[in-house]
């Protein structure tokens, strides 16, 4: 099984390239709405509820969504996650992202302002132009409360003890640019949002995981046996 987990204000739609290629059952785990002043390990315990307990396969999360499924093997730990286009460790986050939560000024952003200026968010998530009208609406769609709650979340993510996680970046990602930490797959030429753009290379990697994950379970029960 591999559950997908969207990132930060998406959808079922950024993975409208990259599921029809995965081997296997998979399920998209739709954002719920934040209670007010809930944790992420509180919301991430209501997401795991969609996931039966001793369930093994793919936690698969994009962006935020990677941090929230770090979040979810914490309370399924037969899940092994994969982050695309996110970080394993909140001392990952690049300077930028650093800078603008030492500042705070993400708080003075009203998520709202987010839509006005699409060129800017294409150039910032490596939006090719014939992707550019799927980023739009997505774009437009995003809902407020939940993206202004879920950005204070990824600037003050305590990742102690986060887990174990298989990381797939592209080498020209500006939100989370390569580091110094090894990343077991890099995609060449891919942006942030390159859940669309390389499909076909993320879901080599991602059946190729299913099908280590699936041979591991197997061997577990037969050794319990």
């Amino acid at each position: 099984m591999m559950y997908l987990i969207p990132g930060l204000g998406a959808d079922e739609r950024v993975f409208q390239n990259l599921q029809p290629l995965l081997q296997g059952e998979t399920q998209v785990l739709q954002w719920l709405t934040p209670e007010p002043d809930e944790t992420l390990p509180q919301y991430a315990a209501r997401m795991a509820a969609r996931i039966p307990l001793g369930q093994s396969g793919l936690l698969v999360g994009v962006s935020f969504g990677g941090m929230v499924a770090l979040e979810i093997t914490r309370m399924r730990p037969e899940m092994r996650t994969v982050l695309i286009s996110s970080i394993p460790d909140s001392s990952c986050l690049p300077p930028l992202l650093r800078l603008i939560r030492a500042t705070g000024v993400y708080r003075l952003v009203p998520p709202q302002m987010l839509k006005l200026f699409p060129r800017a968010g294409q150039w910032y998530f490596g939006v090719k132009q014939k992707e550019y009208p799927l980023f739009k609406e997505i774009l437009r769609d995003m809902e407020p409360v939940y993206t202004k709650w879920a950005i204070d979340r990824l600037m003050h993510w305590d990742s102690t003890i986060a887990g174990r996680s298989t990381q797939i970046l592209g080498t020209h990602d500006r939100v989370f640019p390569p580091g110094p930490t090894p990343v077991e797959h890099l995609i060449r030429g891919g942006g942030h949002f390159m859940v669309i753009s390389h499909a076909p290379e993320i879901a080599q990697i991602l059946n190729k995981l299913a099908a280590e994950q699936t041979n591991r379970a197997a061997t577990s029960q037969q050794n319990a046996v």
